[in-house]
């Protein structure tokens, strides 16, 4: 028997779940309503057949909680038939953003790094369901205060507890970055010193970007390549010739390779924006040799089994390659990333063309690195005395 929502005692006795209790309103438009798990209104769901794409869209239409329950199915039939005149004239169902996960998942939808952080730190916590017009000071202080106590994972092991460390300031400061632009967004700044001040809140704390010191010379590169595992090898000899993330080296895929120009495009990676680098020969080689004979979509740095690397999966071989050479325990291929980029600035290229190549800005290469220009300045000079 089809399910009648217009009746408020039919609606009553439905099972709260994940998947919506559907009723055919015409064809190709579907109006579904979700049970309150906690005996509050309910939700209200619009599901409409898009010709264009053959999909079906969806739009979550409230709860209608300020309507009495027998003028809440008109108000929500309402709603989803304006919603599939939308689509049928070739509109776009924009979400509503009404609760910080709303703005985040918004935020997020082109930048895969600023969604994972959302998943660990967002997403389970109660922040995530406040509304935006709610939102005060008080409810990201409490959540800045959970996320300083949080420990950091060092690395998950097969076996016993898993290793961990206190939360570094950066990391914090890194972890609120992305919550406060995702915020700002669709926020404006709430006035100083009062509740609707949420931007202050996420105030970073100063002084907390340590530079990364450890730093391996080519020599100590080339040892660390001798003693990596010859899985890992081409994924490890990348890093060392590219100052790319470790995660944007992992997530390249062969299309992405252009071996007629030997130009590479970076996708996927902590700007959200797609960039293009013109490889030296050394890398250009190295990338054509991983991209010949795989389908445009494979992983360019591919393992055994057919999946790309990540940093799970290149941890162990990189450690393990680091203490078979004698090299710092501490360093991680992150390490690598630093090490080009300081071989780089010492070898006098613009830090604009730097931070173009490494994805990220002039002003961190200059607050990083900017002392190792300095230096190639001073040996330049050097040469140039009588």
């Amino acid at each position: 028997m089809a399910t009648d929502l217009s009746k408020v005692g039919e609606r009553e006795r439905l099972k709260a779940q994940r998947e919506p209790h559907w009723q055919r309103l015409r064809a190709g438009c579907f109006l579904g309503f979700r049970p309150s798990k906690r005996g509050g209104a309910g939700s209200w769901i619009a599901r409409v057949y898009d010709e264009d794409s053959g999909k079906y869209r969806v739009k979550s239409l409230g709860d209608f909680g300020a309507l009495a329950g027998n003028a809440r199915f008109s108000a929500a039939k309402k709603e989803a038939e304006a919603v599939a005149e939308l689509v049928e004239a070739g509109g776009e169902i924009r979400a509503k953003i009404e609760t910080v996960a709303d703005a985040c998942r918004a935020y997020a939808a082109s930048r895969p790094e600023a969604e994972a952080r959302f998943v660990r730190y967002i997403y389970s916590d109660s922040l995530a369901k406040v509304k935006l017009d709610r939102l005060r000071r008080r409810h990201l202080a409490e959540w800045r205060k959970q996320l300083e106590k949080k420990p950091s994972l060092v690395s998950r092991r097969k076996e016993g507890e898993p290793k961990v460390r206190a939360r570094a300031p950066s990391t914090v400061n890194r972890d609120m970055a992305v919550l406060r632009a995702a915020l700002a967004k669709v926020l404006s700044p709430g006035a100083p010193n009062s509740e609707a001040a949420w931007q202050e809140a996420l105030k970073s704390i100063p002084n907390a970007n340590g530079r990364r010191t450890l730093y391996l010379d080519r020599g100590q590169r080339r040892t660390l390549l001798e003693q990596v595992d010859a899985e890992a090898a081409p994924f490890v000899r990348a890093l060392c010739l590219l100052p790319l993330r470790p995660g944007a080296m992992a997530a390249l895929t062969a299309g992405d390779f252009d071996k007629r120009t030997q130009e590479l495009t970076i996708g996927k990676d902590k700007t959200g924006k797609p960039r293009r680098i013109r490889l030296p020969s050394d890398g250009a080689k190295l990338l054509s040799k991983q991209a010949a004979g795989k389908l445009p979509s494979a992983p360019l740095f591919m393992r055994s089994n057919g999946k790309a690397w990540n940093k799970e999966s290149w941890k162990l071989p990189i450690a393990e390659a680091v203490a078979a050479a004698g090299l710092p325990r501490e360093a991680t291929a992150y390490t690598l990333r630093h090490s080009t980029i300081t071989d780089l600035v010492s070898a006098g290229l613009p830090l604009l063309t730097i931070a173009q190549i490494s994805g990220t800005s002039a002003e961190m290469i200059e607050r990083h690195y900017g002392h190792l220009a300095s230096d190639a300045a001073v040996k330049a000079l050097a040469k140039l005395a009588l």
